[in-house]
């Protein structure tokens, strides 16, 4: 009569983890069995503070093993456990428990409308009657402060030495930017943009927030980085124009998060096409690329926002209000891409309810 996996799986219950005196298969120890007539293999996962039990394990193991009828030959290979990726230890140790949701908006090269993405996102997210904030982490080129028009606006402190967020525009924001002088260049080395980092997220009062938006700096440099070993990320959210040369840097940043363990929850293209005085539509950049390029990469595409006067102008003016104006095609347009998130969002939250199953 053939053996069984099922029947080695029950010898194996024979056999306890040295450390914590629990059979093998019940802990979930054994990740690999294979038969072929008489020759038995299996595969068991063990901590490397057990190395030296090894070969009094080995040992049980063959003898549990050989008690099967028909056994001739044993082979008995340990394996380390996976490590936890930086993302694991993030969530294990998350110093934003009260935020729902965290969401990076990153590009892989400057001047592809992030900020604006960003910021918008935020305000649109907003509308919607969730509680929003949303983190400059741009260290190089704060764009908030401009956005929002926090000029002039004074950052409070707490007694704890922590920071009181600015509550503009039906969202909570705090930015590098409004610490530091106007037109100070801010030239850090990586430990200080890290420094940096670090303190303005963990030490802003963020209260009860359903999503944080956080608006990388361009590249694939320290602060992406920083935030993947800090906060437990939701997924990103990849910016891009429609020409090549900019999709060739998006898809670095994608593969970034990716290699981050972040899941890419989808690629907007900024600039898709400008709207003339005449109503005619130009494709400037030639639109459509970043959805293509999207689709290439497997990854979902939320939607194209065009070169619009309104937009820049509320941009520059410091009122992202102004760009969701109840009817306007701009307010259509921008809310259609905070659904599609929420869509992407849920999809992601499905994603992670999905049980694990262990099939020997």
């Amino acid at each position: 009569m053939a053996i069984t996996k099922d029947q080695v799986l029950e010898q194996l219950r024979k056999v306890n983890e040295p450390e914590l005196h629990r059979d093998l298969v019940t802990l979930n120890l054994v990740k690999h069995v294979a038969v072929c007539d008489g020759l038995i293999s299996v595969k068991v996962e063990l901590s490397p503070s057990a190395a030296g039990f090894k070969d009094a394990l080995r040992q049980q193991i063959d003898q549990a093993i050989r008690q099967i009828p028909g056994v001739d030959q044993v082979g008995v290979e340990f394996v380390n456990p996976p490590q936890p990726s930086a993302q694991q230890k993030a969530a294990s140790n998350n110093p934003l428990p009260n935020v729902k949701q965290i969401i990076a908006v990153g590009a892989g090269k400057g001047g592809v409308g992030k900020s604006t993405v960003s910021v918008n996102l935020a305000v649109g997210l907003a509308l919607t009657g969730a509680n929003v904030g949303l983190l400059d982490g741009d260290i190089y080129g704060p764009s908030a402060p401009t956005m929002l028009g926090l000029s002039g606006l004074e950052l409070k402190g707490t007694s704890r030495q922590t920071m009181i967020p600015f509550a503009v525009h039906g969202i909570r924001a705090i930015s590098i930017g409004s610490l530091v002088e106007d037109e100070k260049p801010l030239i850090w080395r990586g430990p200080m943009a890290h420094g940096a980092f670090r303190d303005l997220a963990t030490r802003t009062e963020w209260g009860d927030l359903d999503y944080l938006i956080i608006d990388l700096p361009p590249g694939t440099g320290d602060v992406p980085l920083t935030m993947s070993q800090l906060l437990p990320l939701t997924g990103a959210v990849v910016v891009c124009t429609p020409q090549k040369v900019a999709q060739d840097d998006a898809r670095r940043a994608v593969r970034m998060f990716q290699q981050l363990d972040i899941g890419v929850l989808g690629v907007v293209e900024n600039m898709s096409y400008f709207i003339g005085d005449d109503g005619k539509e130009y494709d400037i950049f030639g639109r459509g690329g970043a959805q293509q390029m999207a689709q290439q990469m497997g990854v979902p595409f939320l939607g194209g926002v065009p070169i619009n006067m309104a937009l820049r102008a509320n941009s520059d003016n410091g009122t992202p209000l102004g760009n969701f104006q109840p009817g306007s095609k701009l307010n259509d347009e921008l809310m259609a891409l905070v659904r599609s998130l929420q869509a992407q969002l849920s999809v992601a939250a499905l994603e992670t309810q999905k049980p694990t199953l262990n099939i020997h």
